[in-house]
C-alpha cells in the first residue's frame, strides 16, 4: 500500500493569510487562518505582505497542532504562486521555499484559483461541473475542457468581491463589503434599478458600482441601494452562468470562491440550475473563502502528476490565468443535461418549442420568467430583448446576413415566433471538418460579421452553439443580447467572445480558426485595425486576473 502524502499548504495572495494540512488521499487535517482587515482605502499590498510575514509562522505551528503531527511528518510543501497581489505572493513563497528546504522535501507552486474549484470538487463530490468562482479578486465562469479549465466568461474590468468591498467603504460600511451589504438587502424589497451588464458570457462590474454610489449621494436609502446592487450584480453572475452551461451541455453546476457565502447567491444559482435540470453544488463556508486547505489540495494533485519544481520555478505568476495550467488529473464526464420531450433545446434566455404557423413547422422561442431573479428586473429584461432581438434579426438580414425569418412577435409572452432552421450547430460541425473546409467555414463566419458591425449591430453572444451550418450556408441565432453601437470597443468585444468561445470549445484549432474569421472580417467591414483593438483588450488588466 502506497504511503500517504501529507502536504501543507501556504495561501497568501491577498489579505488573508492561510495555511492548511492534507493528505494524498483528500482527507483535511487541519486548516487555520488569520484576516488581515484593512484600513478606508483598501487592500493595501505591502501591508498584506507584512500581515503574511508575521502569521504565516504562527499558522504553521498552529496547523501542525490541529492535525497533531510533527514538522517531519510533512512530505510537502505547496503555496499559492498567483494570481495575486505580488509582495503577498513573494512573501508567501519566500516562506514556503525556507520550509522545504529546512525539512528537505519538495515544494510545488499552484494556481490560486484552481485551488477554489479543487477543493469544491474534493468537499462536494462534484466531478465536473461548470463552476462559478467569485471573490474579492476572482470572478470567473470556468469549465473543464481539452486537457485544462476554460475561463468561459468573466469579469470585463473588477471583480465582484471587489464593487462590493468598494461601495461599502465609500458609503461608510467598512470592510469586508459583502456581509454588511447581504445584511443590509435582507431589510428591502424595493428595486432601483442599476446597469445591468452582460457582454455574451462576459460581465462588467465598474458602471454598476458607479451607478450605486450616485445614487446613495442622492439620497437613496442603504437597504434599497444593498438589495438593488446585489440583485443586479447576482442576476448578471448566474445569467453568465447559465450560458456556460447551456453552452457545454454539463450537468452539474459549482459555486466556489469567497462571495459563494452569500445565501442570496447560493438560493439564485441553486434556482438556475434546477431550472435547467442540472445538478448544484456549494462546498462548506470555511473553504469558500481564501484558505491554505485548497493549496494544500491543489499541490497533492499537481505533485502526483508532475513531482516537485526545482526552486528557480517557483517564482511568482502575479497573472497567473486559469486556463494556463494543465490538468491531467481531470477527465470530462460523458454525462450531458436531459431535457423534458417537448423542448427542442433550452437556452439560456429562453425555452424554444416546435410550433405551427399558417400550417407551415416552426419554432417558437419563448423567454420564460427566470425564478432566480426578482420580478421587476426579470419582466424588464425579458421584453426588452424580446423587442430588440426582433429588431437585430430584421437589420441583419437587410445586410445579407442570414436569420431565421421572424413571423410573428408576441411582447406579452415574451416570445418570437420564427422559421425552423435545418442543420447543425457550428459548434458540433467545426471538429469533424477537414482543414481546408473548416478555413472557409471560419473566412465565412468572419465575412457575416464584419457585414453585421458595419451596420453597426453588436451580436452580443457569439459562440459556435449560436451559429448554424445550413446548406453550407452559416445562420447567425439569438440576438438576445444583441444592440445597435458604433463603438469599435464594443465590435472588438463582440470578436473577442466569439474567440474565447473557440478557445473554450475547440482549444486545438482555436488560434487558426480566429486568424481566419479575422481575414474574413477584413474583406467585409471598414475597421482593419480590429485585430490590434482585440489584443488592446485583452492586454488590459480586466482580462489579465490580478
Amino acid at each position: 500500500m502506497d504511503k500517504k502524502i501529507i502536504s501543507l499548504g501556504i495561501e497568501g495572495t491577498a489579505e488573508k493569510t492561510g495555511v492548511g494540512i492534507v493528505d494524498s488521499q483528500g482527507n483535511i487535517l487541519s486548516s487555520v487562518g488569520k484576516q488581515l482587515i484593512p484600513p478606508s482605502g483598501g487592500i493595501h499590498p505591502r501591508e498584506a505582505a507584512e500581515h503574511h510575514a508575521e502569521w504565516i509562522p504562527v499558522l504553521v505551528k498552529e496547523a501542525l497542532e490541529k492535525a497533531k503531527i510533527d514538522l517531519k511528518d510533512l512530505d510537502l510543501v505547496a503555496f499559492s504562486q498567483g494570481p495575486g497581489l505580488g509582495p503577498a505572493l513573494r512573501t508567501t513563497a519566500t516562506a514556503a521555499r525556507a520550509l522545504a528546504l529546512s525539512l528537505e522535501i519538495p515544494i510545488v507552486g499552484v494556481n490560486h484559483c484552481l485551488g477554489h474549484v479543487e477543493i469544491g470538487r474534493l468537499t462536494t463530490g462534484a466531478e465536473d461541473p461548470v463552476s462559478l468562482y467569485v471573490s474579492g479578486g476572482n470572478t470567473q465562469v470556468i469549465a473543464f475542457a481539452e486537457g485544462r479549465y476554460r475561463v468561459f466568461g468573466e469579469t470585463l474590468d473588477i471583480a465582484l468581491g471587489n464593487c462590493l468591498d468598494q461601495f461599502s467603504r465609500e458609503v461608510g460600511l467598512g470592510h469586508p463589503g459583502g456581509p454588511k451589504i447581504e445584511k443590509l438587502a435582507r431589510e428591502s424589497s424595493n428595486y432601483i434599478q442599476l446597469p445591468y451588464t452582460v457582454k455574451g458570457m462576459d460581465l462588467s462590474f465598474s458602471g454598476l458600482l458607479t451607478a450605486a454610489l450616485r445614487k446613495s449621494e442622492k439620497g437613496a436609502s442603504l437597504e434599497d441601494l444593498s438589495y438593488s446592487l446585489q440583485e443586479t450584480a447576482f442576476g448578471m453572475l448566474v445569467e453568465v452562468t447559465e450560458r456556460a452551461l447551456a453552452h457545454t451541455q454539463k450537468e452539474e453546476v459549482m459555486l466556489c470562491g469567497g462571495v459563494a457565502v452569500n445565501q442570496r447567491l447560493q438560493d439564485m444559482v441553486s434556482q438556475m440550475t434546477r431550472e435547467h435540470y442540472a445538478d448544484f453544488f456549494m462546498p462548506p463556508g470555511e473553504y469558500c473563502g481564501d484558505n491554505g486547505a485548497m493549496i494544500a489540495w491543489m499541490g497533492q494533485r499537481v505533485y502526483e502528476e508532475r513531482g516537485g519544481q526545482k526552486l528557480e520555478d517557483t517564482k511568482v505568476i502575479q497573472r497567473y490565468r486559469t486556463d494556463q495550467v494543465d490538468v491531467p488529473w481531470m477527465k470530462s464526464s460523458p454525462k450531458r443535461l436531459k431535457l423534458p420531450r417537448e423542448l427542442v433545446a433550452k437556452g439560456a434566455e429562453a425555452n424554444i418549442l416546435e410550433g405551427e404557423w399558417l400550417s407551415q413547422e416552426i419554432l417558437i422561442k419563448k423567454r420564460i420568467p427566470k425564478g432566480y431573479r426578482i420580478k421587476e428586473l426579470d419582466d424588464y429584461l425579458r421584453k426588452s430583448r424580446t423587442r430588440r432581438e426582433a429588431r437585430l434579426i430584421g437589420e441583419a438580414k437587410k445586410q445579407g446576413v442570414r436569420t431565421p425569418v421572424l413571423y410573428n412577435i408576441d411582447l406579452q409572452k415574451k416570445a418570437l415566433y420564427m422559421e425552423k432552421i435545418s442543420g447543425k450547430m457550428v459548434k458540433d460541425v467545426l471538429p469533424h471538418l477537414e482543414k481546408p473546409r473548416r478555413q472557409k467555414l471560419c473566412q465565412e463566419i468572419g465575412r457575416k460579421i464584419g457585414l453585421l458591425h458595419s451596420a453597426e449591430i453588436i451580436h452580443g453572444d457569439l459562440t459556435t452553439s449560436n451559429l448554424i451550418l445550413s446548406d453550407d450556408e452559416v445562420v447567425f441565432i439569438d440576438f438576445g443580447l444583441g444592440r445597435f453601437s458604433d463603438l469599435v470597443e464594443d465590435k472588438g468585444v463582440d470578436l473577442l467572445v466569439f474567440k474565447k468561445s473557440l478557445q473554450s470549445a475547440h482549444y486545438q484549432m482555436a488560434h487558426d480558426c480566429f486568424d481566419e474569421v479575422l481575414e474574413g472580417y477584413y474583406e467585409s467591414s471598414n475597421y482593419n485595425s480590429i485585430g490590434n483593438k482585440i489584443s488592446e483588450i485583452e492586454k488590459r488588466g480586466r482580462y489579465r486576473i490580478d
